[in-house]
């Protein structure tokens, strides 16, 4: 059955997202507050502002970065934040059931996932099985090799482009190119940086 639909728009779900990264990296977040109220008022259903589709890694958890409590985004993690018929259906419970207006694709800088994907098609590295399924995913939304770029700096493009890899495989799907001739539905792309605790979220 599905739920009610969100009340805010997706600009206003984007603004949250970023008040909230901005108290993340002052280290004033409000998370630790939010608990019993919060849990008991969710037992009637949920109402996620956001939906992000991001990286498995242990440094990326999007409900610190955002500082957002409990039932406030729909998280969906895998390594590299990849694409798949797995993933997409949990985008399109999110959309059709939950009806949340923004969707994020959050990368991160110094990703796993994209490194092996560039040793993969620079170095000729073959992977176990399905961690090269993985790899051979994201290998379609690498940048041309750069020999004028540093390690760092390579990988930080591969991230990049990563992501908006990601985000025009779902744009590319029938129910994204509906949802966006609805206009209630909008899809950024998103960078974490480690080091910083920022996200800086992509232009289209």
């Amino acid at each position: 059955m599905s739920e009610p639909e969100s009340t805010i728009s997706a600009d206003e779900a984007l603004k949250r997202l970023t008040a909230g990264n901005e108290r993340f990296v002052r280290g004033e977040g409000r998370l630790p507050g939010l608990m019993q109220e919060t849990l008991k008022s969710l037992t009637q259903g949920q109402q996620p502002y956001a939906t992000i589709l991001g990286c498995s890694d242990s440094r990326v958890p999007p409900e610190f970065i955002f500082d957002s409590g409990f039932g406030e985004l729909f998280v969906i993690r895998v390594a590299g934040n990849v694409f798949s018929p797995e993933i997409a259906a949990s985008l399109q419970y999110a959309g059709a059931h939950l009806h949340t207006p923004l969707f994020v694709v959050l990368g991160h800088h110094d990703c796993g996932a994209v490194k092996a994907a560039l040793k993969t098609r620079d170095e000729g590295d073959r992977h176990r099985s399905r961690i090269q399924l993985l790899v051979d995913n994201i290998l379609p939304g690498l940048p041309p090799r750069d020999p004028n770029l540093s390690s760092t700096e390579r990988t930080n493009q591969a991230v990049e482009s990563n992501i908006r890899w990601t985000v025009q495989q779902i744009l590319d799907t029938s129910e994204g190119q509906v949802r966006l001739r609805e206009g209630k539905m909008k899809i950024v792309g998103a960078l974490f940086e480690i080091a910083t605790g920022r996200v800086r979220f992509l232009d289209s």
